[in-house]
């Protein structure tokens, strides 16, 4: 039977586009998310429990925490937020995927403190707000869980009833994608699967043994999505939460479909970078072209594993929601 124990409660800071939006936010302790891949992605990526901020003008605001989850039908005209259309595309989106939050802490926080280190970095190595969210650590968490001051304000919940909610399903042949309701199955989604199914102590624990990796307690580690560094972006890294004297680490980078040798490149670029903390490096990807596997072969030892990825019993036309493909997916070593 899979053990399915969790990690610690995730801790996010949504990014917002404009100032109304986050006065909105605010107002009724909701967050919203638009009908494009970026939307569900980070739809998907915060659970119930997990805990956000929302990020604008460089600082983060307040801390909730995710009482609810909703993707709502037809929301083209739902309030409290306008649909936003792009210049360059010219295209319109609204905000069908849904959080209902409970607010914990009141607070008004500028990014450049240390304590948003971890999450600063990742935001000025990508060159701004290009990406719909950032994920802090424990520590970035257990440091805001102390600013501000503890929230007693009502909250003011917004009203709209008749509504139909929906699962968002996932599907292979692009012909059958209908968003919002199905999205092509993307490397992102992908990434976010791994990082939710290796959250689960049980798969973290047996990625380990696949690896080798004997010396790390899984209940003292944790697994995040993706960390900025000069030479690139890292898909997932998994840390240890609490580091005492060694701060460990394991990097993986995860490829849709088959792994070339640029993608190996990539990882020993990640693996110099980090120094001799990063402990391992894991490539997981459908397939391994020859060139891929022989360098493995005559790198015995480098750390460097190939980790195939599939998804049982699956079928390119069915569509699958995002806990049906977590319950499908299956890691075994290549090399």
């Amino acid at each position: 039977m899979r053990d399915v124990t969790l990690k610690k409660p995730s801790y996010f800071l949504v990014s917002l586009s404009n100032k109304t939006n986050l006065d909105l936010c605010v107002k009724y302790s909701l967050a919203g998310f638009t009908n494009s891949i970026s939307g569900i992605w980070t739809f998907l990526e915060i659970r119930d429990g997990d805990f956000i901020s929302f990020l604008y003008g460089a600082r983060a605001h307040n801390l909730y925490t995710v009482e609810r989850k909703e993707a709502i039908k037809n929301a083209q005209n739902l309030p409290p937020w306008a649909p936003i259309t792009f210049r360059i595309s010219r295209k319109t989106y609204y905000f069908p995927f849904r959080l209902t939050l409970n607010p914990i802490r009141k607070l008004e926080e500028p990014l450049v403190r240390p304590e948003f280190a971890y999450v600063a970095e990742n935001l000025l190595l990508r060159g701004g707000y290009r990406k719909t969210h950032f994920q802090g650590d424990q520590t970035t968490l257990q440091n805001v869980s102390q600013m501000g001051n503890l929230w007693y304000e009502q909250v003011e919940r917004l009203k709209v009833q008749g509504y139909e909610t929906f699962i968002p399903k996932f599907v292979r042949n692009r012909k059958l994608v209908l968003p919002p309701e199905i999205f092509p199955l993307q490397e992102i989604i992908l990434q976010a699967l791994v990082r939710q199914f290796l959250s689960e102590n049980g798969n973290l624990n047996a990625l380990l043994k696949l690896i080798e990796v004997e010396d790390l307690d899984v209940d003292k580690l944790e697994v995040l999505g993706e960390k900025a560094l000069p030479e690139g972006h890292i898909d997932i890294i998994i840390k240890e939460a609490i580091p005492i004297g060694l701060s460990r680490k394991i990097i993986l980078e995860v490829k849709m479909g088959k792994a070339l040798d640029r993608d190996v490149e990539q990882l020993e670029k990640y693996v110099n970078e980090l120094g001799t903390e990063c402990i391992a490096s894991i490539l997981i990807a459908e397939e391994f072209t020859k060139s891929v596997v022989q360098k493995i072969e005559k790198q015995r030892n480098c750390g460097l594993s190939l980790v195939r990825h599939s998804l049982r019993d699956f079928s390119p036309d069915e569509s699958y929601t995002f806990d049906q493909l977590k319950e499908k997916i299956e890691l075994g070593r290549v090399m």
